[in-house]
């Protein structure tokens, strides 16, 4: 078998015409080079060179063999630069995934768009999951990043959250729901949605916004009274406007809802959100330069 060695000498040799100039380019001897060459022909079974006395010319057998060894070192060249790029996760295709409240808007749209333009060679797969999902395709394999809210009541072994911001939450109600007429300068009081229908209830196996929103008002000593259609999906938007019930979210579903449900600012400072991002424990490359560049401006 032929080295990769032994065809750039080979190469060099034929392009300059002349063992020594091949040698002094190559930064080897030239009894070295002429040992290497001697060595391809006899593993050939044929002369590669003519030698004469002013200089080497190809045989019919090197000319023919000449484009084959130089497009074989190209090649090698382009497989060392993808294994480089892939190694360094600069090139692939990165599997992400979001729950219903992590809208791809604002500043996580903003991060996402900055980081494909610094990183040419990366595409990505944008898919939309609960967060229980999302645990269980990158435990996995299936998934690289989840995008989620915390809590989650449920880990998978192999996977790691990150938290990467807090979020305030806002009240969404109906066009022309009283809390919506009212003067709430100062924020709207929890207690005051007690007899309230919520669009969004805990899953009993489930964590994420619901989850957190009956606990915010179990504080205020109630629990959310179930609207007669309910989701924890992007739905619950069109079930507001619809005038089903009510919803804590997040600010930025203010950049996906209609334009006419009206969102409330709360009066507990407390009614925050965090949004996380889950990986495995030992993210790819690509993970990892993804994880770095979201987290920094977020």
């Amino acid at each position: 078998m032929l080295s990769t060695r032994q065809l750039r000498y080979f190469v060099e040799i034929a392009e300059c015409g002349s063992f020594s100039t091949a040698a002094e380019r190559l930064f080897v001897a030239q009894s070295a080079l002429s040992r290497q060459i001697k060595d391809m022909e006899s593993r050939l079974q044929t002369p590669l060179f003519e030698r004469t006395a002013r200089q080497p010319r190809l045989t019919a057998a090197g000319e023919a063999f000449l484009p084959r060894a130089k497009n074989l070192l190209t090649e090698l060249n382009k497989a060392s630069e993808l294994a480089t790029q892939v190694g360094n996760g600069q090139l692939g295709t990165l599997r992400l995934s979001h729950s219903s409240t992590v809208p791809m808007s604002g500043r996580l749209l903003r991060g996402i768009i900055d980081y494909l333009d610094q990183q040419p060679g990366v595409s990505m797969d944008i898919v939309k999951l609960s967060s229980e999902a999302q645990l269980e395709e990158l435990a996995e394999g299936r998934l690289d990043v989840g995008l989620l809210r915390l809590p989650v009541l449920r880990q998978r072994e192999g996977v790691q959250i990150i938290p990467l911001y807090e979020e305030r939450l806002l009240l969404a109600v109906p066009p022309r729901h009283w809390l919506a007429v009212d003067n709430h300068a100062q924020g709207v009081d929890l207690g005051l949605l007690k007899d309230e229908a919520f669009i969004s209830i805990p899953h009993p196996q489930r964590g994420g916004l619901s989850y957190l929103s009956a606990e915010l008002c179990m504080r205020q000593g109630f629990f959310p009274k179930a609207a007669r259609v309910v989701s924890r999906k992007t739905t619950q938007l069109q079930l507001i406007q619809a005038g089903f019930g009510i919803a804590l979210l997040p600010e930025s579903m203010q950049d996906i809802a209609p334009p006419d449900i009206r969102f409330l600012p709360l009066a507990d400072p407390d009614c925050q959100s965090t949004v996380a991002l889950a990986c495995r424990q030992s993210p790819t490359a690509l993970v990892q330069q993804f994880i770095q560049h979201i987290i920094t401006p977020l």
